[in-house]
């Protein structure tokens, strides 16, 4: 007895078995697209980030040198330790806000150091813990007379991220590190540096003599997670799509 399948009922399943195939293709290549792009920008980064980890470590393994005079570009001269003779102007002093050391909330205390030649430099010398509230704030004291100070160079960032339209800083608090600016702010030239106090000078104030982490395993770490996804990508697309069209055409 044969069964008679309703003309409609008939067309829709065959418009199922016709569906598309090419929707999920283009998603799928499209998704290992995206992750391979990402995941080949977090291996530039990693090299990126060897490449100055390298720098850093060249940098701290070469004696201590006086400030050199006459420098066109002080990139070449990051993180070498040097050594600086001169008195701290403490009229000047100012501290950098959300400071972190050992697990506590402070400031980082910036001096500028008036240097025998007649140059200034910026001088971080170390952190100080915040008071009971923001109004309250520290004052740390400042050695007088010549000193003679070991500390390393640094280039401060100039991209930082602010919310709303910046404003100069005019009194002792500031939010970042800029020479330019503070020469602005106080008539004080200083070099475009900052040298971070590695020596004995601090006065009470915590040091933190550790070279900077590059944070090279993060984007190694990032780097697998998108190669991860692509090869997760590929995978579903195979099972998916390759795998039901190879027993489509078995069945034949």
């Amino acid at each position: 007895m044969a069964i008679d399948v309703p003309a409609g009922r008939g067309a829709a399943a065959d418009q199922r078995r016709r569906r598309p195939t090419w929707i999920p293709t283009v998603a799928a290549f499209l998704a290992i697209a995206v992750c391979l792009t990402a995941a080949s920008w977090q291996h530039r980064r990693m090299l990126e980030k060897e490449a100055l980890q390298t720098q850093i470590n060249v940098a701290a393994a070469k004696p201590s040198v006086p400030l050199p005079a006459d420098v066109a570009d002080w990139n070449s001269w990051r993180f070498r330790t040097v050594t600086l003779t001169g008195e701290f102007d403490a009229r000047h002093q100012i501290l950098i806000d959300n400071a972190q050391h050992g697990g506590r909330v402070g400031f980082d205390v910036v001096t500028p150091f008036a240097l025998d030649d007649g140059r200034t430099v910026l001088l971080k010398r170390g952190f100080v813990a915040g008071g009971a509230s923001r109004s309250d704030l520290p004052s740390p004291p400042v050695p007088r007379g010549p000193v003679t100070i070991q500390g390393r160079i640094d280039i401060p960032t100039q991209r930082y991220v602010e919310l709303g339209e910046h404003v100069p800083p005019s009194g002792p608090l500031w939010q970042h590190v800029n020479p330019q600016e503070f020469a602005q702010a106080t008539g004080v030239r200083v070099l475009p540096i900052v040298v971070k106090d590695l020596g004995s000078h601090a006065a009470g104030l915590a040091l933190d003599d550790a070279l900077p982490e590059t944070g090279i395993e993060k984007h190694i770490s990032y780097m697998m997670q998108w190669y991860t996804f692509a090869a997760l990508a590929g995978g579903l697309w195979v099972w998916f799509t390759v795998r039901p069209w190879l027993r489509g055409r078995q069945r034949r």
